[in-house]
């Protein structure tokens, strides 16, 4: 009875495999009459494995068919990392980086004083920190009900290092102490529906439209540009904000984009209106409007990308004159064999520097102007990269006043950067980054810091 016993549990396996895939019924009966026939199974084992194989078919559930016309009902994703359920898609997709980062600033003097400057001053330090992205985690769920592609979008920012949570939440100062912990920054949730010949909706927070593409196709995305507080990291560097164009930002927005007309694609939205962030306060009393056109093309060998973005909005002064901040932005991004040229241009005026309304006006509803660009180009050779980029923003006074009671504003943040990458495989990118940042003052101060950074990015 020994054989019988181990047969049985084969047997068993294939009754389970019979029962969950119906073309599979009576397999085992005939697999049963086989082995008698063969002598394998003496009459009696035989009669005892019958018995059993027909008692479990006769309690096996019966299969109703489902929608998913007999495919199972949790499979594999066709791409990335997830998995299907019956019509609705599951995907994750992250990255996580860190990076040695030794910032070489100079010591606080009467000359170097540049409020809004992003050099460094203060000295010599050392930070093992994230770069100009933070890790993320993204989980999105996509499905097609009644012929519209819907999803559902979230995305997870963690940091690195430890923050204090004081005055900005999790992007606020850092604090290099035992026993803290790292901000987690909810960036992304949002939902999306659309159909072909339609276009899609997007309702929620997600990446700005203005200056978004500059952020996107800037080198030091991917590593770190111009530290920003080095000796008390927070969760990200500054990479080239600041230092040739202002931060896109994440926000609550209802947008729509087109289809595709011969590679040309526009995004148009409404934006939660910001208040500024150094001027008085607002009650505003409409939405910010942002929008974006981008033409992707291919001229023989060579792969062009254009935009034109544009952003703006009404402030509502509590105490003072209301005012109204605009600006745009235009670029391109040129690929010919390994090389990739890229180069930016915006103009602003009552939006500021660095951030969206950040030393925007005087205090007194008097508009600053600024504007910035910067260049770009990165080769390819194999599994080794190499660019080098330079860029810079400006901002004016508003006036002769402004220039009176504020001599030491920020007049020019610039930066170079020069930067290697080895692709180690096709998650993990080693890079190697040395970074030059000067601020000036409209009163004549200037502070100059040098950076390197090394370290490694992983996405998935």
């Amino acid at each position: 009875m020994k054989k019988a016993r181990l047969f049985h549990g084969a047997a068993m396996a294939l009754m389970l495999a019979a029962s969950a895939t119906p073309a599979m019924a009576g397999t085992t009966a005939d697999l049963l009459k086989r082995l008698h026939e063969k002598g394998i199974l003496t009459d009696e084992e035989y009669q005892e494995l019958l018995k059993g194989e027909a008692a479990e078919t006769a309690q096996a559930p019966a299969v109703t068919p489902d929608a998913s016309g007999g495919k199972p009902l949790v499979r594999m994703a066709d791409s990335g990392i997830g998995l299907e359920m019956g019509d609705v898609t599951l995907k994750f997709s992250g990255s996580v980086n860190g990076f040695y980062v030794h910032d070489n600033g100079e010591a606080p003097n009467a000359t170097n004083t540049v409020v809004g400057g992003v050099a460094t001053v203060g000295g010599n330090t050392s930070a093992i920190r994230n770069g100009l992205l933070p890790g993320f985690l993204k989980v999105e769920a996509t499905t097609n009900q009644g012929g519209w592609d819907v999803g559902a979008h979230f995305g997870m920012y963690p940091g690195i290092n430890s923050v204090s949570y004081v005055g900005g939440g999790a992007n606020s100062g850092g604090n290099p102490r035992a026993l803290q912990t790292a901000g987690i920054d909810f960036r992304q949730t949002y939902l999306t529906f659309g159909r072909a010949g339609f276009g899609e909706v997007k309702i929620g927070r997600d990446i700005g439209l203005f200056g978004s593409e500059a952020i996107l196709n800037d080198i030091t995305l991917l590593s770190s540009g111009t530290p920003a507080g080095n000796v008390a990291p927070s969760n990200t560097t500054l990479g080239r904000i600041g230092v040739g164009y202002i931060y896109t930002d994440f926000q609550p927005q209802i947008t729509y984009t087109t289809p595709h007309f011969g590679g040309f694609t526009a995004s148009v939205g409404i934006f939660e209106p910001l208040s500024s962030l150094t001027g008085p306060a607002e009650s505003n009393k409409q939405p910010g409007f942002q929008a974006k056109f981008v033409y992707d093309g291919q001229f023989g060998d060579v792969a062009t990308r254009l935009w034109l973005s544009g952003i703006t909005q009404k402030h509502n002064v509590i105490v003072g004159p209301d005012y109204t901040g605009w600006g745009w932005d235009a670029g391109a991004k040129v690929t010919f064999g390994p090389v990739t040229f890229v180069g930016t241009y915006y103009d602003a005026s009552g939006l500021g520097t660095t951030a969206l309304n950040l030393f925007d006006t005087d205090g007194a509803g008097d508009k600053r102007d600024s504007h910035g660009f910067y260049l770009q180009s990165l080769a390819s050779f194999g599994k080794f990269s190499v660019g080098g980029s330079y860029g810079e923003s400006n901002l004016d006074h508003a006036n002769v006043a402004d220039a009176l009671a504020n001599p030491a504003l920020v007049s020019k943040n610039s930066s170079w950067v020069g930067q290697v990458r080895y692709g180690l495989n096709s998650w993990v990118t080693l890079l190697g980054e040395y970074i030059s940042t000067t601020s000036k003052a409209h009163n004549g101060n200037k502070a100059s810091s040098d950076a390197i950074a090394a370290g490694a990015i992983l996405f998935f």
